[in-house]
């Protein structure tokens, strides 16, 4: 089962990590990732992220059915945060639950990949000198080649 969700509103990794591990029934490993706002120049004050509702969230949902059969996942869950985002704070967490740590964590590095180069996500950076949108990076690009 894959749980999709993008969302303005912070989340609170405890509580949902907890709830994840307790839908994961029969897994053996379960692997997280939790996503912070980095400020990369130290003039960061907010991050804006855009995207378009049903595109994104089918996009996303894809890539976790995906995940779920490449690696006989018994659970997935993304959630991705949209709006204005303070540095430091949580932007998205992926988690994947399965029989073995080999193949939830080979999971979870694939649909964070996802995320980081194709999920349909805009972000602007906003600083004291002004805005600018975050272009792809070559890196980023480059770790989808592994998969």
């Amino acid at each position: 089962m894959s749980v999709v969700r993008v969302q303005s509103a912070p989340f609170d990794l405890g509580a949902e990590t907890g709830a994840f591990a307790a839908r994961a029934a029969g897994a053996g490993a379960v692997v997280t990732f939790t996503g912070l706002v980095r400020d990369d120049t130290g003039d960061l004050q907010a991050m804006e992220i855009e995207h378009y509702p049903g595109m994104t969230d089918r996009a996303i949902r894809a890539i976790c059915n995906e995940a779920a059969t490449r690696w006989s996942l018994a659970e997935t869950l993304v959630i991705h945060r949209h709006g204005r985002l303070a540095p430091n704070e949580l932007i998205m967490m992926v988690a994947t639950a399965a029989r073995h740590r080999a193949d939830a964590f080979a999971a979870a590095e694939y649909l964070m990949d996802y995320l980081k180069s194709r999920a349909p996500f805009w972000k602007k950076e906003i600083g004291a000198t002004g805005a600018a949108w975050v272009a792809a990076r070559p890196e980023d690009e480059d770790a989808l080649g592994r998969w």
